[in-house]
Formats: structure tokens, sequence, C-alpha cells
């Protein structure tokens, strides 16, 4: 094995050394006696050293020192020095140039003959510098681009700047097919997957564009741009005809978009890809989705806090009815489902899906492919299925009345159903199913829980660390989203590294809020209550929301409020508890209709404690004027201010008042608000949350004491209210 003097000399570093076992070290030369690799890189493989303690050893050796490359800033013209062919060639990478000399960073000791060859090769007297041999393939990839010496070795087959020749459309066809099977555009497009592999995307977007080729990653929900050689726009269609062979699809339609599959295998790993292609002016984009063929879907590990988790396995042992878990795409509603299947009794029970598509094969469950264009759909798929005495149903989507209608009657007769819905939150499910038609009284019957989710990077471990200027709002706003105090509120972030591909983030979690029916809620789906009553509800009674469950993660350290700020939507139930008397919440002020509390025969029940409040609330005596806003219409300035109450309470989420005016659950007002007579009015945009009869006014009238949320309010005017409450909290608070 030791056949060039710098294995020699490595192999006399290592053994007089002492950081190797000497034994250890013979055995394995024996072992790998024909191997090509140079012994200090076999060395590292084997486990016997680790890298950095092999290259200071090295560098101490050779006079020189071990340099990190991760934040070295490199000047194009140094760049141009060096081929790419040449870097690859020698697994080199280059440094610096000051006049003649050009420094170069190696991982390995370059003997004479080698060290010759470079100085010949390049023209300049070098100077070399030891580095890890990953910095300096992903410092390669990144400043000449992915498949640079490929494109290369590629481009030197054939004269350069020659323009393809004037053929027929078939035997053009036919180049391209020929081409897409030569072993450099196979190779090319196996280092653009094998790339994904390594940096755990998911999806993989290759775009055109006019003269160049876009190259994008998927990496934790986030998009990454992978820098790609200039020339790669030339072996674009052989690129794209290579991966569409792959797939058995037509590589001669460019016109329609196409959908297909394929099996690869890379380093004992198999993965299943969903190639899409769809035409654009510039030619054909494509979406290549990776998915691991052994996938371990525990719901202990995707990151639900243990009470929930308890509530949807508990869910999960019922007999009967149907689970929805809602959500955007992407959002992991799918893993979600699997996950539940896999912690169901297969041999005992019948578990059957329906999807579009099988995304992951599961041993003991029979899974179904939807497959319109020959008439099988959701709900064709779905009648046969029940001819088949199943216990456990999984309906990959819930799209239309059809498919809802024999779900939720085959969940009446015995079965357990597992399915998604695309909202934005848990009590919009409800929503969403009354919106398609199902009737509100099957919905309330049939149906289990509705359980939102979202997915969160989670924090790099490699690189986590406690942010100590953390914002001050960021801390009030988690502290009072989750009635703790803001000192004991600790926010962290990762720094960025290696590991993480310095994006400080690595994998990700779900956040969830799950809306369990019970008979308060049912009564209010079977009264047809708006999807915000119904959250307003479910909070009193304890859930946590996808916000509320995001600060938990972020409280743990696991991760940002940034993340937990993009991707879940603002709590407007919490805001508006703020501004509901504590005492009491007529139920009936609650439905969408104009009966009132004594009207609806529901009892009141307690709200909120004092001490949970988000804004501070104080008893006053305010004018205000207000007008309905058209949002139909998409008229503000025209309506007329025909409405005008008299304050009752007010906090910055909202305002309680009474009026004679005849206002509506659900309306967006405008309203005029005047804390100083000496100051002009502030205004906002408000929604009417409650209404209930209070007295009867002067001339034998009713009045109305209305509450009303502030939705669309300047932040100044927000804290204008604040502070006017604050200064009067001594005697008016309630």
């Amino acid at each position: 094995m030791l056949k060039t003097q710098a294995d020699k000399t490595c192999y006399k570093l290592l053994t007089h050394s002492g950081l190797v076992n000497a034994e250890a070290l013979e055995q394995l030369i024996k072992r790998e006696g024909d191997s090509r690799e140079p012994l200090s890189k076999v060395v590292v493989a084997a486990g016997l050293l680790r890298e950095e303690q092999l290259l200071e050893l090295l560098a101490r050796h050779a006079g020189t020192s071990v340099i990190s490359l991760s934040t070295l800033q490199v000047d194009r013209e140094v760049l141009a020095k060096v081929p790419v062919k040449f870097a690859w060639y020698y697994k080199l990478f280059p440094v610096k140039l000051q006049g003649r000399k050009l420094t170069i960073a190696v991982s390995r000791l370059l003997d004479v003959h080698t060290l010759d060859e470079v100085r010949f090769g390049l023209g300049f007297e070098v100077e070399t510098l030891l580095a890890p041999e990953h910095e300096i393939e992903e410092m390669l990839k990144s400043h000449y681009g992915l498949g640079a010496e490929t494109l290369e070795k590629m481009l030197a087959q054939s004269p350069a700047g020659e323009s393809a020749p004037a053929v027929p459309h078939a035997e053009k066809v036919q180049d391209i097919e020929e081409l897409a099977e030569k072993a450099s555009v196979i190779q090319l497009a196996n280092q653009i997957l094998f790339e994904a592999y390594k940096k755990r995307a998911s999806d993989v977007h290759i775009e055109p564009d006019k003269g160049k080729v876009r190259l994008r990653y998927r990496i934790d929900g986030i998009l990454h741009d992978a820098r790609v050689p200039p020339e790669m726009d030339r072996f674009l269609a052989a690129i794209l005809s290579r991966l569409k062979i792959m797939a058995n699809l037509n590589i001669v339609e460019k016109r329609l978009p196409q959908d297909g599959k394929a099996r690869v295998k890379t380093q004992n790993e198999t993965f299943d890809l969903r190639i899409s292609s769809i035409p654009t002016p510039h030619g054909e984009s494509m979406v290549i989705r990776i998915l691991p063929n052994r996938q371990d879907f525990n719901l202990d590990q995707l990151g639900f806090e243990e009470d929930q988790l308890k509530i949807i396995k508990e869910l999960l042992t019922r007999p009967n009815g149907i689970i929805f878990v809602t959500g955007p795409t992407g959002s992991g509603k799918s893993t979600t489902l699997y996950g539940a299947l896999k912690t169901i009794d297969t041999v005992h029970k019948k578990v059957i899906t329906i999807e579009d598509p099988v995304e992951y094969e599961m041993t003991g469950i029979t899974q179904i492919q939807v497959a319109p264009d020959i008439g099988l759909s959701f709900a064709q798929g779905l009648r046969s299925i029940l001819r088949h005495d199943p216990d456990i149903l999984m309906v990959g989507e819930v799209r239309d009345l059809e498919t809802a209608d024999i779900a939720i009657r085959a969940s009446l007769t015995g079965h357990l159903m597992l399915s998604t819905l695309h909202t934005n939150d848990a009590a919009s499910g409800v929503t969403r199913l009354l919106d398609i038609g199902v009737e509100a009284y099957l919905i309330s019957s049939s149906v289990l829980a509705f359980m939102a989710q979202r997915l969160v990077r989670l924090i790099c471990p490699q690189c986590r660390e406690e942010v100590k200027g953390a914002d001050p709002a960021v801390r009030e706003m988690i502290a009072r989203d989750l009635d703790r105090p803001a000192g004991e509120i600790r926010i962290y972030r990762g720094r960025g590294c290696r590991e993480c591909h310095e994006t400080g983030y690595s994998g990700r979690a779900v956040v969830q809020e799950t809306l369990v029916m019970n008979e308060k809620i049912r009564q209010l789906i079977f009264n047809r209550a708006g999807a915000e009553t119904i959250k307003q509800a479910a909070r009193r009674q304890g859930m946590r929301t996808l916000r509320q469950d995001g600060w938990l993660k972020v409280l743990k350290g696991l991760t940002t409020p940034e993340e937990i700020l993009q991707v879940t939507p603002v709590d407007e139930t919490i805001a508006s508890e703020a501004l509901l008397p504590a005492e009491t919440v007529p139920a009936a002020a609650l439905l969408p209709d104009e009966r009132t509390f004594e009207d609806s025969g529901l009892q009141s029940e307690p709200l909120l404690s004092k001490d949970r409040r988000k804004y501070l609330r104080i008893n006053v005596r305010l004018s205000i004027l207000f007008r309905t806003v058209e949002m139909e219409q998409g008229q503000r300035g025209d309506a007329q201010w025909n409405g005008e109450g008299a304050g009752v309470n007010m906090s910055a989420g909202g305002i309680a008042f009474l009026t004679s005016a005849q206002l509506f659950l659900g309306d967006l007002l405008d309203l005029k608000i005047k804390l100083d007579e000496r100051a002009a009015p502030l205004e906002c945009i408000g929604k009417v949350l409650r209404i209930q009869p209070a007295s009867s006014a002067e001339g034998g009238g009713l009045q109305y004491e209305v509450a009303v949320l502030f939705l669309a309010i300047h932040s100044a005017d927000r804290l204008k209210i604040e502070h006017f409450c604050l200064s009067r909290k001594d005697h008016e608070t309630v």
C-alpha cells in the first residue's frame, strides 16, 4: 500500500508519534494493500485517528499550518489561475496568489513528483497548507460549481463554442437520448442526486432561465441555491432526459407536464424519487422529491409535546370516528398519519389506505394509489375499500363532498378514519367541511378531533447558543401568550457551523394544536358557529394554540422565535380574551345569529381570571363613532359614520361599548375613539365578537353591549391606548 514517498513518510510519522496503535496500523495496511487511496485517508476512514490530529501531525513535519476554509474569502482572479479539472484531479484548492507564489490547500502530504507536476501545470511556485478533505471538496463545489469537472470533460469531447447542427426533430431527439446514456451525463445526474442526499435535501429543483440553469435544494423546508457552472445550460436537455429515462417518462414530450417515479441506491441507502416536469418559456423545469425507502415513522420522535402525544394515542384507540390532520402543503400531515398508523396493531386489525400518491410503503398495511385517469378517485376507492371489511381507513385528503360524505358515514358505522384537510388551524376544519356541503349534525356526531400542525426548523445542537440581547418585544410576546414572567424567558439560536451548512438549523419538528370534540364544541358546530367562536371555546377549555405550542419549544431551546412567528398564525383568540368581561361569557353571544342570551337557552361559563389577561382593561366613558366596512364592495371611504356608542370598558386589544345601532357577529367596523378632547381621535378597524342586550335606552329602545376586537391598528395607537389604560389603572381596573 505504501507506494508513494508521501505514504511512506506518513507511515513513519504515525509509527513514531504514538497516536496510533502500531499493530492496528500494520493490520490496516495489510487489509488495504490494493487500495489506491492515500494512507492518511485510509487511517482516518478506519477510525484509527481523527482527521484534525492527523493534519496537525503532518503540518508539524512539513513546517506548515492547518487552516479552516469554511470562512475563507477567495479572489475570483486566483480561482481563474487554477482550472477546475486540475483542482479536482489533485484535490487542491487555491487560497491566495502573491506575485509568482500560489498558496494551495491540500488534505495530505504531496511527494516531490506531485509538487513538480503542480508547479509545471500551473506555472507558479507553490506553497502548501493543510485543510480537511471535506472542506476542500465543499469549496470546490461552491466556487467552481457542482459537477464542474464532469462538465469540463464533456466540453472537451466537442469543439468549444460549436453550435448544434440544424437536424430534423427526430434525429435531434435521438441524439439527446444517446447523450443521456453517456457515462458523463449519468455521472452528472448522479452527482446532483448524491449532493442532495449529503445535504439532507427533501427536494431538488432544476429551473432553466435565459442562458443559465438554476439548481436549488430544499433543506429543512427552505430552498438553498447550489452553485453550478455556466456551461451546464448546454447540457440541460441531456440531464433532464437522463432523469426522465430513470422515471420511465417520455423524453420526446416537452410541451406537457409529466410525473413519474424512480428508485436509486447510494451508500447502502435506497431512495424513492418522485420526478415532475413542467414546460416553461426557457425549457423544462423539473422537481425531484427524495423519499427515503426506509422511514422510521414514530410519533414519539416527531416533536409532539407529551400531553398532546397522550391525547393522540388515546384518540387512536377509539373504535370509530374521524381524526382530521389539517395544515398547508408541506406541514408534515402525511408523516403524522403514517406515524399514527404505525402505532396501530396491524396484526389483529385490517388497515387500508387510499393516497395520492403513495409516498411511503408500509408493511402490514394495504395501500391504494389514486388513478383519476381510469376513474379511481378517493370516493370510488373508498366505496370499494368498505367491502374489504377494514377496521381502520386512511384517506389521503378529503377534497369534495362525495369523499367527505362516504368517509363520515363509514365512521358512523364502526370504522376509525384518518384523513387530512387544507386549513390554517384546527377550528377552520369545521368551516372547511361546512363549505364543501357536509351537514353540521354529521360533523358534530362523527369527528373525534381536528389536529392542525406546522413544521419548524430545529436549532443545530452543534452551534446552539443563548441570545443575550434578545428583543424585549419578543420576550414580552412570549410571556403574554404563555402567561409567564418575561424575566424567565430564555431565547437560543444557532450560530452556524459546518454540520448545519452555516444555517444554524438542523432537522425539523412539529408544532400542533388539537381541537378535541366535546359536548360544548359539538353544540357550537350544530349551531353553525364560526371558526373563531369554536376556537375561543376550545381555548377556554384548555386547548393550546399553534403559536403557544411553538413558544414552548422556544423556551426549551429547540427553535427560534423567528421560526414560530413565520409559520404560525396570530392568536386573535388570546387577544380577544383580554377585552371580554372576566366574570362570564354569554354562550349565546358566540352563536352566529341574532338570538339574544336569554333566548338561546345556553348557560354562561367562566372565561379567564384577571391575572391571565394579555392587556390591562379599565372601565371608561368615551365617545365612539363607527361605520360598517363594506368588504364585498371594497368601499370604506364612501360609507357614513352612522353609529355611535359610549365606552364601557377598554384595553389595547379591543373595546366594549353600548349602542342602539343594529350590528351582527363578525361585522367589520371602522372605529374612531377619542381618548383626549384636545387630540384627534384614534382610527382603526375592529371585528364584532360579542353582542348582548344591555338595557332599555331612553324612549324605550333596546341597547346592546358590543365587544369589538382590534384587527388593524397602528402600533403607535395601540401603545397610546395601553398607556391611557395604565394611567387610570388604580381606580378603573376591572
